[in-house]
């Protein structure tokens, strides 16, 4: 038996975590800049708020609601559903993650199904304040549609199982096909005009017919699960990235160089801490820089560069200067840029004896390693970003002279915006809940 354990509205749970007056208030959470919603609590969606609605819209729609919004804080996500994955490590015989908020786990040797789910439920409600909705069936297919019928009836104690051929043809006449896993949202309009409507009709249709109508192995392999059959393959580690990009819209638009070297500086050093976590070094930076499309009234520019290493590296410092030097080559006066991105290419692992062997800066080199391991350190116990380079520091200067304006340096300005983040208690020290 597999079973999969599913965060219930995933982010908004997690800010309810450390905010229980929220509970049964309309919550949603924005995507990165504040942009739309992208996830939205029980009650917010019984309002009619639409995944996507623009921020701005909210107001205008739902004039009279009072409505709890947060931007998205990927750090107390990451950190909580951690701790979930943690404690179902521990009760499962064997696991994998399949997403943020999504756990596939084997359930070999596990006499009573429906007892364990019910008892994980409460324990990660318990120990976390997350909820989770847990579905149990012969294959991954059939439990994640047992896991959806966990989370719309509460009859079923978050926890529903499906092992028998009685349950799965009475689920199935229950499940639209669109919201069968696997099935996507072109073939289920293919599917809705060929008169299938539910999972079960689909599951009726004679394999030939499968076959012939799509010739697709994917759409096969969920029909046979539906079916019954277990051949969806347990995922695998997935491997290492070749290419990390980092790149974000501006918020307005952007003509000085300066800033602009604020804004990559930002990105290189994402991209190296990405680097750095699937342990390998890169031997290609590259830059681009754009304006708006959208502004037929302003002239438009386009352009790629990259900078080779000559010996690979993972170094925020040295991915960060390789990125300054190919922004130099981009930059053209006169323009106003909307956005900006940073590329590392020719990734490979990183070795203890990755400097080349006509390198004379072997020893800075080391340092380099060394002081990136301390960063990191630092930025995993006290919160991300807590030790960055000076260049990713944006200062304002006075356009008279040119020259800093005392009091006036702001940290990651105009990088990204989060005017309704919450705090992280769980990972800085700055954050940590006082009690009276």
């Amino acid at each position: 038996m597999y079973g999969i354990i599913d965060c219930d509205n995933c982010y908004v749970s997690c800010e309810r975590v450390f905010r229980p007056d929220l509970n049964g208030v309309p919550v949603v959470v924005l995507s990165n800049n504040d942009g739309c919603v992208v996830a939205r609590s029980n009650e917010a969606k019984a309002l009619g708020i639409r995944e996507g609605t623009p921020y701005y819209q909210l107001a205008q729609q739902f004039p009279d609601q009072k409505i709890a919004v947060f931007s998205s804080n990927y750090e107390l996500y990451g950190e909580l559903t951690a701790r979930v994955v943690s404690l179902i490590s521990k009760a499962a015989p064997s696991y994998f993650r399949y997403s943020i908020d999504e756990c596939f786990v084997r359930l070999d040797g596990i006499d009573n199904p429906k007892a364990w789910g019910e008892e994980l439920h409460g324990r990660i409600r318990r120990y976390v304040g997350m909820p989770v909705s847990i579905g149990i069936a012969p294959n991954k297919t059939l439990a994640k549609v047992a896991s959806k019928f966990a989370k719309r009836y509460p009859g079923y104690r978050h926890c529903c199982v499906i092992d028998s051929d009685e349950k799965r043809l009475k689920a199935l006449r229950l499940f639209p096909v669109e919201d069968v896993w696997g099935i996507g949202r072109q073939y289920a309009t293919r599917l809705h005009a060929l008169g299938i409507a539910t999972a079960c009709d689909f599951a009726l249709q004679p394999e030939t017919w499968v076959r012939a109508t799509f010739r697709n192995v994917t759409l096969l392999r969920t029909w046979r699960e539906l079916c019954g059959d277990d051949c969806v393959p347990d995922e695998q580690m997935a491997p290492a990235k070749q290419s990390i990009c980092t790149s974000r819209s501006f918020n307005g638009l952007v003509t000085d160089l300066e800033t602009l070297r604020t804004h990559v500086a930002n990105y290189a050093a994402r991209c190296a801490e990405k680097l750095r976590r699937q342990q390998g070094v890169a031997a290609i930076v590259g830059t681009f820089l754009h304006t708006n499309p959208f502004r037929d009234d302003l002239p438009q520019y386009f352009n790629f560069a990259e900078q080779p290493l000559v010996t690979p590296s993972a170094s925020t410092v040295t991915l960060t200067q390789a990125a300054h030097e190919a922004l130099a080559r981009l930059y053209r006066p006169g323009y106003h840029y909307k956005k900006a991105g940073v590329i590392l290419l020719g990734i490979t692992p990183s070795t203890p004896l990755q400097q080349d062997l006509f390198d004379i800066n072997a020893e800075q080199f080391q340092k380099l390693r060394r002081l990136d391991a301390v960063v990191d350190r630092i930025n995993r116990l006290q919160g991300s970003e807590t030790v960055i380079l000076g260049s990713q520091q944006y200062v304002r200067r006075d356009p008279a002279t040119g020259l800093p304006v005392p009091g006036k340096a702001d940290v990651f300005a105009n990088a990204i915006r989060h005017d309704f983040r919450s705090k992280n208690p769980t990972t800085r020290w700055t954050d940590i809940i006082r009690l009276a």
